[in-house]
C-alpha cells in the first residue's frame, strides 16, 4: 500500500513537472503587434482576424499580443518601430509609406486598374508576393498581405459631385500618392487626413467631400450622419490591400514550420476579408439609402477621361517627371 501511494505521488509530481514544461513551452516567442487602425475603424477587424488565427495555429510556438492603433504609438510611427524592432509587427496599408518610397503605392492600391480579384491573382500567382518582400525587405521587414477589399465608396459630402466638372476647385480628402496626382489633373485639391478625422472634416466643411474606405467601413465611421451626397464609383481606389509588417529579425527567429503557419493564416484571412467586406458593404449601401443620402453616378465619358488621365499620370511617375524624396508618411489612424 505504501509502495502504491509512493508511486501515485511520484506520478502526480511528474505530471506537475510536465505541465510546467508545457506551460513554459506554450509561448517560445512573444510578439507585440499594433496597427494603423484604432478601435473605431472597422478595418481593425482584419488585423484581429489574422492574429486570432495565428494564435490558434501557432500558439504553442508564438503568441501575438495585439494592441489597437494609437494605444502604443501614433500610427505614423509604426513603420519605423517595426523596422527597428521596437515592436515585432504592425498592420498597415502600404500606401501610407509612399513618401518613404514610391514603390509602396501600387502595393496598396491602383486608381482605375486592379480590382480585388486582380490583386488576389497577382499576389498569389504573378509575382506580387515576391515584390512585397523586395520592397519591405529594403527596410528590414517581411510583409504578409492578408486583406483585400474591392473598390472604395467614392466621395461623400454636403454638395453633389455629379461630373468631373464638379471636382474643379473642390477640396477632397484623398489618400495615396498616385490618386492625388490624378485629382490635381482634374482640378481638385488633395487634403490628407487620418481616417478618424474625415467625419469632422465633412461636418465642419474643412473638405467639400471625403473618402476613406469601402461602404461598410464608411458607414461604421458615421458618414451617413454628416453627408448628403455620394459620388460613385470610387475610381481613385479600385481595390485596397492591407497586411502586416514583420521585423525581419523577429521573423528569422521563428522556425520554418511556424513561418508556414503564419502564411497559412495570411491566405485564410485574405479570403475572409474580401467576403466580410462585400457583405458589410452591401448592407451598408442600403443603410446609406435609408438615411436619405443621394447617390450620383459619374457619366461613362467622365470615367473614360479619368482613365486617360490616370494612364498619363502612371507614365509620368514611372519616367520620373514627378519625384518624391525623404521619409515622409501620409497621415494614418
Amino acid at each position: 500500500m505504501k509502495t502504491q501511494r509512493t508511486l501515485t505521488l511520484t506520478g502526480i509530481a511528474a505530471g506537475i513537472a510536465l505541465a510546467s514544461i508545457s506551460t513554459f513551452a506554450h509561448a517560445q516567442e512573444q510578439w507585440t503587434m499594433t496597427s494603423t487602425w484604432p478601435d473605431n475603424i472597422a478595418l481593425i477587424e482584419v488585423d484581429r482576424h489574422w492574429v486570432e488565427l495565428v494564435n490558434q495555429l501557432a500558439g504553442d510556438e508564438l503568441e501575438i499580443n495585439f494592441r489597437a492603433g494609437g494605444t502604443l504609438m501614433p500610427g505614423t510611427e509604426v513603420f519605423d518601430a517595426t523596422e527597428t524592432g521596437s515592436i515585432e509587427a504592425a498592420g498597415d496599408w502600404p500606401g501610407y509609406w509612399a513618401g518613404v518610397s514610391p514603390a509602396f503605392s501600387p502595393l496598396a492600391s491602383t486608381p482605375s486598374l486592379f480590382n480585388a480579384a486582380d490583386y488576389l491573382n497577382w499576389i498569389n500567382q504573378w509575382g506580387g508576393w515576391e515584390l512585397y518582400q523586395e520592397v519591405y525587405g529594403q527596410f528590414n521587414m517581411v510583409y504578409l498581405p492578408y486583406g483585400i477589399l474591392n473598390n472604395e465608396s467614392g466621395f461623400m459630402g454636403r454638395t453633389p459631385i455629379e461630373s468631373i466638372a464638379d471636382i474643379d476647385g473642390k477640396r477632397l480628402r484623398l489618400s495615396g500618392r498616385d490618386q492625388g496626382r490624378v485629382l490635381e489633373k482634374l482640378g481638385g485639391s488633395q487634403v490628407t487626413l487620418a481616417g478618424g478625422e474625415v467625419y469632422q472634416a465633412i461636418e465642419r466643411g474643412v473638405v467639400d467631400a471625403g473618402e476613406f474606405s469601402s461602404p461598410g467601413v464608411d458607414y461604421s465611421a458615421g458618414f451617413a450622419e454628416v453627408a448628403n451626397h455620394w459620388s460613385v464609383p470610387g475610381w481613385h481606389q479600385s481595390a485596397s490591400v492591407f497586411g502586416v509588417m514583420i521585423n525581419k529579425d523577429a521573423w528569422d527567429a521563428l522556425s520554418e514550420q511556424t513561418q508556414e503557419k503564419l502564411k497559412t493564416a495570411t491566405m485564410a484571412t485574405m479570403a475572409w476579408s474580401l467576403a466580410w467586406s462585400e457583405r458589410e458593404s452591401t448592407e451598408a449601401t442600403q443603410k446609406f439609402l435609408d438615411a436619405g443620402i443621394a447617390i450620383h453616378q459619374l457619366p461613362e465619358e467622365d470615367l473614360a477621361r479619368i482613365q486617360e488621365i490616370t494612364n498619363d499620370v502612371r507614365v509620368k511617375l514611372k519616367s520620373g517627371v514627378w519625384e518624391e524624396v525623404g521619409r515622409v508618411a501620409y497621415p494614418v489612424d
